[in-house]
């Protein structure tokens, strides 16, 4: 069987997990139902254990991280982050927690796989793929499945929390807008929320000089970006390529240089997402089904104490009074675990679920969305692709 025909399989269980996830509303995650297909069709032998280097996806796969994630850096607003800095703090803790709580049951599935799945619980496909990589160069097999295993199933155990406690949260909120509506006096962030205010954009050098920024423009711009961190990398060893193409995106879209989400304008963020995804594959061949009970064992034990060390710090300790609401401080501490856009899809659900009026479904959305969503910058989109990168060279 040729090239084309792999590349159309792969492709086709990509969109197929994309399917069921866009059917079930995120409650089924893409990534899961696609990396389980692929595992279970390794075990039956169905398809070769070399399927994504005979579609072709392999040397792609190999410039695409760096790609990715300085696209990930132009997404990241500093100023935004400045003014939710209780989120911001809030989302650091419950990282914290999550790697001491991976290194704590240690014990029970190995040093080497709890620094492993730390990050991973932190982050999402770019952390994943920093570690499954990491662990094949080393020799680790099984750590590189593990790592892969614990990605494709923690959306499954992070959504129904942020769900949940979101809606907790809204309707609290609710609860004290109509109070307010009583009383004939609207607090100032009700005020806010229902007269929707639109900011000025910031006139940036990139925005001043559109025309200038073409398809290939920005993809040449990341290329040169992913170069540069690479090459820092090179000369400065102790510090990942990932995390200099992370600062280099934040730090040239800040200055208006780089256009914001650089490969969405550059129409080449689908197909890169798609190959750093392949690339965690490979890891899911080694596994057999003797590997089953383990990897399902060491998987249970992780989220256990994860989802436990979270619960007691930040929802029954005080540590919620950070966020001043103890339902949204519990809801941001488990975005680590959803990422894009499974954040964003569970706030709306939330919304349209909670509330009656668009003035109420305004009021829930100030209240939820930005939080998530910084949540989701801080953990997934920055700070874990550096825990990661501090990881890969532990193992």
């Amino acid at each position: 069987m040729n090239m084309y025909f792999w590349l159309m399989i792969c492709l086709l269980l990509f969109a197929f997990g994309d399917l069921l996830s866009v059917v079930t509303k995120a409650r089924l995650s893409s990534v899961f139902v696609a990396l389980m297909l692929f595992l279970v069709f390794f075990l039956l032998d169905v398809f070769p254990d070399d399927i994504i280097d005979q579609a072709g996806l392999t040397q792609i796969g190999a410039f695409a991280s760096n790609y990715i994630v300085f696209h990930m850096g132009t997404m990241i607003e500093l100023g935004q982050i400045k003014k939710e800095w209780r989120t911001c703090v809030m989302a650091l803790i419950s990282m914290v927690i999550a790697v001491v709580m991976c290194l704590a049951v240690s014990p029970f599935i190995g040093m080497q796989n709890a620094i492993a799945t730390a990050p991973i619980i932190n982050g999402g496909l770019v952390a994943t793929n920093i570690i499954s990589t990491a662990a094949q160069e080393q020799g680790l097999p099984m750590v590189a499945a593990l790592a892969t295993v614990v990605f494709a199933v923690q959306k499954f155990v992070g959504t129904p929390f942020a769900s949940a406690f979101g809606l907790r949260e809204a309707k609290e909120v609710l609860k004290d807008y109509h109070e307010d509506l009583a009383k004939g006096t609207l607090r100032p962030e009700f005020l806010q929320a229902t007269a929707n205010p639109e900011e000025a954009a910031k006139d940036r050098f990139w925005k001043k000089h559109e025309k200038f920024y073409t398809t290939f423009a920005c993809i040449a711009i990341t290329g040169v970006g992913a170069w540069l961190a690479v090459t820092l990398g090179n000369l400065i060893p102790a510090i990942n390529a990932s995390i200099w193409a992370l600062l280099l995106g934040i730090l040239t879209s800040f200055v208006g240089v780089v256009p914001d989400h650089v490969l969405d304008r550059g129409q080449a963020s689908g197909f890169i997402n798609a190959v750093v995804f392949s690339s965690l594959i490979p890891a899911l061949a080694k596994i057999q089904i003797s590997d089953l009970a383990t990897l399902a064992f060491q998987t249970i034990v992780i989220f256990a104490a994860v989802m436990a060390g979270i619960f007691v710090i930040v929802y029954i300790l005080p540590v919620w009074k950070i966020m001043g609401h103890r339902n949204l401080a519990f809801g941001v501490s488990v975005i680590q675990l959803l990422g894009f856009p499974a954040n964003y899809l569970v706030v709306n659900e939330v919304a349209n679920a909670a509330t009656e009026t668009p003035e109420e479904k305004a009021i829930v959305l100030n209240r939820l969305m930005p939080a998530y969503i910084i949540s989701n910058f801080v953990s997934v989109t920055s700070l874990s692709i550096v825990v990661a990168g501090i990881a890969a060279g532990m193992l």
